[in-house]
């Protein structure tokens, strides 16, 4: 057990009293934080905090030993802050950082250039692809995703979630009908579909975590979702897109939403970065401000 990483898990969890927070707030998995935690409390021989089924507080012993914990983390804080303060060039390099292909990153990219004006040495490696990459083989230093965080190897910092929506004109509603299901989209409906890179295939329309349509023979195959949105808009298509790129045009009548009630698949919109023994200041900084920028926008 390293004990250091200990205790700063310790103050974090005596901050948030809830487990789960805390590994969020420091991007470890909740099993790491009761594993260490127990460890530390195996290691002083006494009892950190009281669990119960509806809540986690400190012990008495606990709430003694909190704040020498802090004290310690402090103290070791500003000792090697004095030794990071003659790093001039700890925010100079390259970052390499990658995004899924939406116009909607073009927002992020602007706000974090806004973000990084007093780092004039660092310089941004900005790749935009939907293909799933390997950051380990690519290099990839930090990322942005929408889905569900799988891989134990990222460090990942939760932004908030988002949603798609099944929209279509007035003018294509008024011509074909309003369909009564989403089964019936599948039969006399023009449908649009984003192509997968990574299999070559049509994504599936995932309506919720139990209903996924697959666009047979779509009208629009497009390896881009703002390509979509222009065949829907045009009134050729009948598209699955993300309500964040349709807002606007949901709120000026341009576009209606079909089966508004149904309940959505909700994606969770994340930032991550590899898990590595060294992590570079640049790095985190830029790690930072991009949860920041992105939360912004969705």
């Amino acid at each position: 057990m390293n004990r250091f990483d200990a205790l700063k898990i310790f103050c974090s969890a005596a901050e948030t009293l809830q487990f789960k927070e805390t590994a969020q707030r420091l991007g470890i998995s909740p099993q790491v934080v009761t594993r260490t935690i127990g460890e530390l409390e195996r290691e002083l021989g006494e009892t950190l905090f009281q669990r119960s089924t509806r809540q986690v507080r400190l012990s008495d012993f606990g709430a003694q030993f909190l704040p020498q914990a802090q004290q310690l983390l402090y103290d070791s804080e500003r000792l090697f802050a004095a030794s990071g303060r003659e790093q001039a060039g700890e925010m100079a390099g390259v970052v390499r950082v990658a995004v899924p292909d939406m116009a909607l990153m073009e927002q992020v990219l602007a706000d974090l250039w806004t973000e990084l004006a007093d780092c004039p040495e660092l310089a941004l490696d900005w790749r935009t692809d939907l293909a799933l990459a390997d950051v380990v083989d690519e290099r990839i230093d930090v990322g942005i995703r929408f889905g569900t965080p799988e891989d134990s190897r990222l460090i990942v910092k939760r932004v908030g979630t988002a949603e798609d929506c099944i929209v279509a004109t007035p003018a294509l509603l008024a011509r074909l009908g309003m369909p009564q299901q989403w089964q019936d989209l599948q039969r006399g409906y023009p449908l649009s579909a984003l192509l997968n890179p990574n299999t070559g295939r049509a994504w599936p329309w995932y309506l919720s975590d139990a209903m996924q349509l697959v666009p047979y023979r779509p009208k629009l195959l497009a390896t881009r979702m703002e390509n979509e949105l222009v065949g829907v808009l045009a009134g050729q298509t009948v598209a699955c897109l993300p309500r964040l790129l349709c807002r606007e045009h949901l709120q000026n009548g341009a576009l209606v939403e079909l089966f508004a009630d149904a309940p959505r698949k909700q994606w969770t919109a994340y930032v991550y970065r590899p898990q590595r023994n060294i992590t570079h200041p640049r790095v985190k900084r830029v790690f930072d401000l991009l949860a920041q920028c992105l939360a912004r926008h969705i």
